[in-house]
């Protein structure tokens, strides 16, 4: 057996032992992605940033996000198919269902170059971002929906397009501002 299968395993053992901390992973994992999308709108309208600052870091953090899972998520998942652990291995306990390809995971990605995007422009937030996502994708693991190489390949690809779309936008910042 392999760690990543082991790893489920393990994590997913925490599972069906109490309602509470199934109903808490299922939030974990399910909905608080929703919570992370107010935050960063009521963060952006609320801060001191330049309406041109605020729009720029909605726009590298909405595209990098939508691109990351949109865009890259279904194209690794249209050529390599890898099925979801509670699919893949037996007494995996599935907290709920999912029923597309495991990975990458395309909530690692989404939320991992939205996280990342915010931290680009402001620390504090993107640490907390980044901690509240990390929370996220290992409840899906827990929740048996994902294998822990699902999220870490989410994770580094979000990322990845995340500060390459801030690139991108600052060169184009930086080209109209002068």
């Amino acid at each position: 057996m392999t760690f990543d299968a082991q790893l489920v395993l393990l994590l997913n053992s925490l599972t069906g032992k109490s309602g509470f901390i199934d109903g808490l992973i299922v939030f974990l994992a399910s909905y608080l992605g929703y919570v992370l999308v107010v935050l960063l709108l009521v963060l952006v309208h609320f801060s001191a940033y330049s309406r041109q600052k605020k729009w720029e870091l909605l726009l590298v953090a909405g595209l990098s996000a939508v691109i990351a899972r949109l865009g890259v998520t279904e194209l690794i998942r249209f050529f390599y198919h890898h099925p979801r652990p509670y699919l893949a291995l037996p007494d995996v306990h599935q907290l709920f269902a999912e029923t597309s390809w495991s990975f990458p995971s395309g909530h690692a990605m989404f939320f991992f170059a939205l996280s990342t995007a915010v931290y680009l422009y402001n620390k504090r937030w993107g640490i907390g971002f980044l901690i509240a996502t990390t929370l996220m994708t290992v409840s899906r693991v827990i929740a048996g929906v994902h294998f822990p190489s699902d999220i870490v390949a989410g994770a580094i690809l979000g990322s990845a397009i995340a500060y390459g779309t801030f690139l991108i936008v600052r060169k184009r910042a930086a080209k109209n501002e002068d």
